[in-house]
C-alpha cells in the first residue's frame, strides 16, 4: 500500500464506512472483471503509478503534489482486493505479489524524498529519509525472515502503516508552507524506524531463547 492506501485503511476500518466505499468500488471492479483486467494487473498499475509520481515529484520538490497524485492511486490497492474476491482468485499469491509491491512503492516514495532533499542541498535531511527507507526494508525483513523459522513477530512502535502516514501527511504540511515538519518527520521516523528493528530482533531473540528452555526441560 502506497501512504494514501495506508490511511484510507485506517479510516475505513468499520463496517459502515465500507459498506459506503463498496458503492463506489464494487461496480468499478465488476467493469474491470468485465474488461478482464485481472486484480494483479490492477496491483501492478497502481504500484507503478505510486513509484513514478513519488520518484517523480518528490524528486522535484514538488511535495504536495506528490501526495496528491500518489492518493489518486488509492482505488487500485481496494479494487484488486474486491475483484480478488468478487473472481474467487483471494490466496496466497495476491497476498504474496502485493506485499512484494508494497515493498517497492515504500522504496520509491522513501527514494523520492532522499532526492528531493539532496536536490535542495539538505544531506542532512536526505540522510534521515535514506535511514528510513533502509530501516523500512530492514523492519519488514526481520519480520519475514522470523516467519520463515516458525517465529512471530508482530511487534514495533513503528510499523509500515504509521510510518507512511506520518511521512506522507508531513510531506503534504510542508509542500503547504508549513516550516520544518518533513525534515522533523523523516529524522523522527528514522530514529523510531530502528528502534522498530531493536524491538523485532529482542523479541525473536526472547521467543528462540524460551523455546530452547523448553526443550531443555523437556528433555
Amino acid at each position: 500500500m502506497t501512504y494514501a492506501v495506508s490511511l484510507v485503511t485506517v479510516m475505513l476500518n468499520n463496517a459502515a464506512a465500507r459498506r459506503v466505499m463498496a458503492v463506489v468500488i464494487d461496480p468499478v471492479a465488476r467493469g474491470l472483471l468485465a474488461l478482464r483486467v485481472s486484480p494483479d494487473a490492477v496491483t501492478i498499475v497502481g504500484t507503478l503509478g505510486t513509484s513514478v509520481a513519488a520518484l517523480w515529484f518528490f524528486s522535484r520538490e514538488q511535495w504536495t503534489l506528490g501526495v496528491v497524485v500518489i492518493a489518486l492511486f488509492v482505488f487500485s490497492d481496494l479494487l484488486d482486493g474486491t475483484m480478488a474476491r468478487m473472481s474467487g482468485r483471494s490466496g496466497p499469491w495476491g497476498a504474496f505479489l502485493d506485499s512484494t509491491l508494497d515493498r517497492v512503492a515504500d522504496g520509491a516514495m522513501f527514494g523520492g524524498v532522499v532526492l528531493g532533499f539532496a536536490h535542495a542541498g539538505d544531506l542532512r535531511t536526505s540522510g534521515a529519509a535514506l535511514a528510513c527507507l533502509v530501516g523500512g526494508a530492514v523492519v519488514s525483513y526481520a519480520k519475514a525472515r522470523a516467519e520463515s523459522i516458525g517465529v512471530e513477530c508482530n511487534v514495533g512502535i513503528a510499523e509500515r502503516a504509521e510510518r507512511l502516514i506520518i511521512a506522507g501527511a508531513a510531506a503534504l504540511l510542508y509542500g503547504l508552507g508549513v516550516p520544518f515538519i518533513l525534515p522533523v518527520a523523516l529524522w523522527a521516523l528514522a530514529a523510531l524506524t530502528w528502534f522498530t528493528v531493536g524491538q523485532r530482533v529482542l523479541h525473536v531473540r526472547h521467543q528462540l531463547s524460551a523455546g530452547n528452555q523448553v526443550v531443555e526441560e523437556q528433555a
